[in-house]
């Protein structure tokens, strides 16, 4: 489209101080079936990036001035995490108040379905941690790793948050799931941050992983006086961490009783990596071949959720969904309105925890 500052609510003329002063969050005016949303950037040439959702957009300069701008097609119902990238590095916007660890900014649709309860973090905040830390050295995986325990309402069943870092440094689910807990959308849970080491090794199909989580971690979270119920343990992850709790489920049924899996990586099969497209290979990958041997799934709830915008993980998902409530599991099945991003995960991350302990 045409740019008009004017379109999307700025005064002035572009990179005047009245025009700096508007400045703030992406601006979105419709266009067609979906948006048209503003990006600016000041000083220096630079590009958007997105987080999977789109190749990076080159800003361009208005005239003379020190205004870099672009005009970004999005589609209805988008919520993606971006950063500007420049010769020197890669930052949040500065203009947003809503961030994603240090570097990186979340932009929504006005269409975007509110989170609530999470909290918008400026890029410079510092989030706030658990106050129990766990030095867990293990001998099932070798080396150390600080793993982070908070009872959120007091504490209660497990809730292993796999690629725990992020949940501690990029996104504040501290935060949000003492929110959600207080407002009574979901049940007092202790919080286990997991951290990952090598997520390729550790959450692939293989049982290493929750062994040391059975035989090592679980026994010290018990240990640390902090109140937990590790015979209720719902295991929460996303991406390839999503393909891991799946995983769990199917093959340590006594100790997973629930799972909140968001966009799991169900193209995953021991030979994905050496293919040139990974998510080439047999629809549903490994789990869904384990899934088509209809283990008993009776005891297990699972919740579903992939962004509706991630068009090639879609079929390996559905697969996996059906496959599960064919075996006998109860399902829980959603779209969130993202790509394969954590700034879309996070409303399904407390949502579905809250539907998995019902």
């Amino acid at each position: 489209m045409e740019i008009t500052f004017a379109t999307f609510g700025f005064p002035g003329e572009p990179g005047s101080d009245e025009f700096w002063a508007a400045a703030g969050a992406p601006a979105s005016v419709p266009a067609g079936d979906g948006w048209a949303t503003l990006f600016l950037w000041r000083g220096s040439p630079a590009s958007v990036g997105f987080e999977s959702w789109s190749e990076p957009v080159p800003l361009r300069r208005w005239g003379e001035t020190d205004c870099w701008y672009a005009v970004v097609a999005m589609p209805a119902r988008l919520r993606v995490t971006y950063r500007f990238v420049t010769d020197d590095g890669a930052y949040a916007d500065p203009f947003n108040p809503a961030g994603a660890g240090g570097d990186r900014s979340i932009a929504a649709t006005p269409d975007a379905p509110a989170q609530p309860h999470w909290p918008a973090v400026g890029a410079a905040d510092v989030l706030p941690l658990p106050r129990t830390r766990l030095r867990w050295t293990s001998e099932r995986l070798g080396g150390r790793r600080t793993v982070r325990v908070h009872p959120a309402g007091g504490g209660g069943p497990v809730v292993l948050l796999l690629d725990g870092d992020d949940w501690l440094y990029l996104h504040p689910a501290m935060t949000a799931f003492d929110s959600a807990v207080a407002c009574g959308d979901l049940p007092a849970v202790t919080l286990v941050f997991l951290p990952a080491r090598d997520r390729e090794a550790e959450f692939g199909c293989g049982p290493g992983l929750w062994e040391a989580v059975r035989d090592e971690l679980l026994p010290l979270v018990a240990g640390s006086g902090v109140p937990a119920d590790p015979d209720r343990l719902v295991v929460a992850g996303q991406s390839l961490g999503g393909l891991s709790a799946m995983y769990a489920a199917l093959e340590f049924p006594e100790l997973v009783s629930a799972v909140a899996c968001q966009s799991g990586s169900f193209w995953w099969t021991p030979d994905a990596a050496g293919r040139a497209d990974p998510m080439g290979g047999p629809v549903g990958g490994a789990v869904a071949a384990r899934l088509r041997e209809r283990p008993d799934l009776s005891g297990l709830r699972v919740a579903f959720d992939v962004g509706e915008h991630e068009t090639r993980m879609l079929p390996h998902c559905e697969l996996v969904e059906t496959l599960a409530e064919q075996a006998g599991a109860t399902v829980r099945v959603s779209r969130s309105a993202s790509g394969h991003d954590r700034a879309g995960w996070r409303h399904a991350l407390l949502r579905d925890v809250a539907w998995a302990l019902r």
